[in-house]
């Protein structure tokens, strides 16, 4: 999928706070109209919300099984009470949260030292264990790639150094990160 418009990037945005809104206050899914042009595309997604700069929730899907808007919007719902990490959100939280999207290209097999740091996302898979980092993640906190690699794995379940282990798969993707604090893609947003 080639890179959002500033407007595309705006209504996804747009749709995904009022998808939030929606089921904070009314429990309810919001009817997402038939989506048109790129944003009917499928695409795999992740919907990041912060308070004050700390991450309040993270939900996605990899897989491009629905239209990048479609995919925005449940994220959104999900993110706001589906997270084990965090509480559902409040009522009294909505106007001071900021949300993120990621619209993520295809996974394709990487080896561990094709990997950049900033540019790619992570997937490691061994057996029933499966973790997920955005490429944000290690850019936000410093991480070599070693270190990405190894927090990629803890996210899983995994030992640290399981990257290592031949039964392991990872997988690597790019995505193109908006948010509503600037809808300009940050420098790892470059998609594929």
């Amino acid at each position: 999928m080639s890179p959002l418009s500033e407007a595309e990037r705006r209504a996804l945005l747009e749709l995904a706070r009022r998808a939030l809104t929606e089921a904070v206050l009314h429990g309810n899914m919001l009817d997402v109209p038939p989506p048109a042009g790129r944003l009917a595309d499928p695409a795999g997604v992740f919907v990041s919300i912060h308070h004050e700069g700390r991450l309040r929730g993270c939900l996605g899907q990899v897989e491009a099984g629905l239209s990048v808007a479609e995919a925005v919007a449940r994220c959104a719902i999900s993110v706001s009470r589906d997270d084990p990490r965090f509480d559902p959100v409040r009522a009294e939280e909505l106007a001071g949260l900021e949300i993120e999207i990621s619209v993520l290209s295809p996974l394709e097999p990487i080896m561990p030292e094709q990997i950049e740091v900033g540019r790619h996302g992570l997937l490691v898979r061994c057996g029933p264990f499966r973790g997920l980092l955005l490429p944000q993640v290690p850019t936000r906190y410093h991480w070599s790639r070693e270190r990405f690699l190894e927090e990629t794995c803890v996210k899983a379940g995994l030992p640290r150094d399981a990257w290592k282990n031949p039964d392991s798969r990872i997988e690597a993707f790019t995505a193109e990160v908006f948010s509503e604090a600037g809808t300009h893609a940050k420098p790892h947003a470059q998609a594929s």
